[in-house]
């Protein structure tokens, strides 16, 4: 399925920062994955993830991630950096990002994914997503 990055409910704005480009003159290729660490925080922040945590000693921790570049993005130039929580099992989740680019009418320069695990960090083992960040998911999704 193609996407634009209006269908990720969650979208953050920020500039193209010089210091992220290499000597190959675009952006870095690892910059892409601090772009999805801070739509996963915000959309984290959104469903309350963290406070959850604190109260429950259970939360996310990423088991994978991928990304797939699409075209080049350089400075100056201001991305959207969209996530969309897609597939949700018992004791995780699928989390799908895309950034896009303004200087390119909002065309996608990359797609990624991170696979998210609900992690009981007292008895170092799986848990299950608890149901009040289930529900936050649910809402977001249908925003």
């Amino acid at each position: 399925m193609k996407r634009s990055i209006e269908d990720f409910p969650v979208r953050i704005e920020q500039d193209v920062a010089w210091g992220e480009m290499d000597s190959f003159q675009h952006v870095n290729n690892i910059v892409y994955f601090r772009y999805f660490e801070s739509v996963r925080i915000v959309y984290f922040g959104k469903v309350k993830i963290m406070d959850i945590m604190k109260n429950l000693q259970i939360g996310p921790i990423l088991a994978e991630t991928q990304c797939k570049f699409i075209r080049p993005l350089s400075y100056p130039d201001q991305i959207t950096i969209g996530a969309v929580i897609d597939e949700i099992k018992e004791d995780r989740f699928l989390m799908n990002y895309a950034v896009a680019s303004k200087s390119n009418d909002n065309k996608l320069a990359a797609v990624g994914s991170g696979l998210v695990v609900y992690y009981d960090y007292g008895k170092n083992q799986k848990a299950q997503i608890p149901e009040e960040v289930l529900k936050e998911i649910h809402l977001i999704q249908k925003s």
